[in-house]
């Protein structure tokens, strides 16, 4: 039996967002919402967005015991005017929000594509351009991404996520290039499934699509290609959102943190 070392590896310093502004979109639930209440245990206030005005205000109960403080702000990410708007002044920015539709390429409704692209791309756009002003000015800033593993790797009957998750890891790319010279990273977040409620909305979708009960979908299609046969909880990547915000994480620009259970080690 191995004893234990005489000397363990010094703890690095916990996330201290204290004094700084972070913005969450789609902070109303699944890992936006845990995003939101980690970034406040750090001390950050925390613009929490989203459109489901009933779900901020559960959240922003919350943020009594916390460090930080939670701001609920209603905003349709559709409205590029007021997303861009909204973030300024933003010293961390996470570009959460998603929406999601399986369907087959031939009955894809085009309107819902347009605006899967507008809400997953073009509105993170608009946020990174909002927020870059302040972040060059003060010489420091993080951009997290969150995108998925369909950003890295295609899946049938998601044309738009895919899309789009695709076009979010080519812009975030981007802002690392030119934010470097600023003090400002950009990384992308890519887990597999999480336990959240947009996974649970397209279990019949999914069935349907595939051909098989709905009760087997989890293991038959979300499952199938992860070494790991389990949903990654929100939590999980809550936390490698504060790792790229901490001082561990300074060095870590244009990348992508995979947490998909071994799904692209195929």
């Amino acid at each position: 039996m191995t004893s234990p070392s005489p000397h363990p590896a010094p703890q690095g310093p916990p996330l201290d967002l204290d004094g700084r502004t972070a913005l969450v979109t789609g902070a109303a639930g699944g890992i936006g919402r845990a995003c939101a209440l980690r970034l406040a245990a750090a001390g950050a206030k925390v613009k929490a967005v989203d459109r489901d005005a009933e779900g901020l205000a559960a959240l922003a109960g919350h943020s009594a015991h916390l460090p930080g403080v939670l701001e609920p702000h209603v905003l349709d990410l559709t409205d590029l005017d007021a997303a861009e708007h909204a973030a300024a002044g933003t010293d961390v920015l996470v570009n959460n929000a998603g929406i999601q539709l399986v369907r087959p390429i031939e009955e894809f409704p085009p309107d819902v594509f347009h605006t899967v692209l507008t809400v997953m791309l073009e509105a993170p756009f608009r946020l990174i351009r909002g927020a870059l002003p302040h972040m060059y000015g003060q010489g420091w800033g993080r951009i997290v991404n969150i995108s998925s593993v369909h950003g890295l790797r295609a899946s049938a009957y998601k044309s738009a996520y895919v899309a789009a998750k695709h076009g979010l890891e080519g812009l975030s790319k981007t802002a690392a290039l030119e934010g470097a010279p600023h003090g400002v990273t950009s990384n992308c977040v890519n887990p597999a499934y999480v336990r959240t409620p947009l996974v649970e909305r397209q279990l019949a979708d999914q069935a349907e699509a595939h051909g098989v009960p709905e009760e087997r979908v989890l293991s038959d299609i979300l499952l199938k290609d992860s070494a790991v046969k389990r949903l990654i909880e929100p939590e999980e990547v809550a936390e490698a959102v504060a790792y790229l915000c901490g001082p561990h994480g300074s060095f870590v620009t244009g990348s992508s943190l995979v947490l998909d259970g071994g799904w692209t080690a195929h």
